[in-house]
């Protein structure tokens, strides 16, 4: 979307590297077994926590770490729903933004813990409705946010869900990119951004984005989250 200088491949680097270091760090949460039936969410967020400080060096996150089970994975990042414990069919997500140095990680991934089908079924169906927003986000060079929630919305009612976002993704950079002189409702992929993704930041660089796919189920009782960046973007 973008052309890139040598200052600015680097920089990109160092984005994709913080991201699979995040990736396997919920490999490793996965592999530690902490997510099971019968344990709160705030068990098993402390549990990666501790995980994250002893296996990753992870000092910091950027935003709020989130573990979200059964009915509360219908929430957005914002709400801050009773806290509850895995049941034997939920489903349950992990949403964290670990700082690796100066770079920021956003990530997502959502387990099944029985065996309903369906659960399974929108499980599997997350990066795959994710990588349809990647490639409409990357299918023309002003694409704005508006435009890719909107397909978002779209890609989620094609397979029978809701989307469960009020946004589809947002901006990522260098800790603490929040604090940015930048307007922030056009730091998201919402109905209120009618900016290209390709804009540059207030330093005139590439901006990089985070695509969230948010699917819930028909009747809105449990859903599933998934997040990573937004690859292709001129790299």
């Amino acid at each position: 979307m973008t052309h890139q200088t040598e200052d600015d491949a680097a920089r990109w680097a160092r984005m994709v590297d913080a991201e699979e270091r995040a990736f396997a760090l919920l490999d490793a949460i996965e592999a530690a077994g902490i997510m099971k039936p019968g344990r709160t969410e705030g068990e098993v967020d402390r549990d990666i926590e501790a995980i994250a400080a002893d296996q990753f060096g992870i000092a910091r996150n950027w935003h709020q770490r989130l573990v979200r089970a059964g009915v509360n994975t219908t929430c957005i990042f914002s709400d801050r729903p009773d806290e509850v414990t895995i049941g034997p069919e939920d489903t349950v997500y992990v949403d964290m933004g670990p700082v690796f140095e100066q770079a920021e990680a956003d990530v997502g991934r959502t387990y099944a813990m029985g065996q309903d089908p369906a659960r399974h079924a929108l499980v599997a169906a997350l990066p795959e409705v994710f990588e349809e927003m990647r490639e409409f986000a990357l299918s023309k060079p002003d694409v704005t946010g508006a435009e890719v929630y909107d397909f978002a919305c779209r890609a989620a009612e094609a397979r029978g869900y809701h989307f469960g976002g009020k946004i589809a993704g947002h901006t990522v950079g260098e800790f603490p990119h929040a604090t940015w002189p930048l307007e922030p409702a056009h730091q998201r992929l919402w109905p209120d951004n009618p900016e290209p993704l390709s804009n540059p930041d207030h330093l005139g660089r590439p901006r990089y984005w985070i695509l969230e796919a948010h699917l819930v189920e028909p009747s809105r009782e449990w859903g599933g989250f998934y997040e990573r960046l937004l690859r292709g973007q001129g790299q």
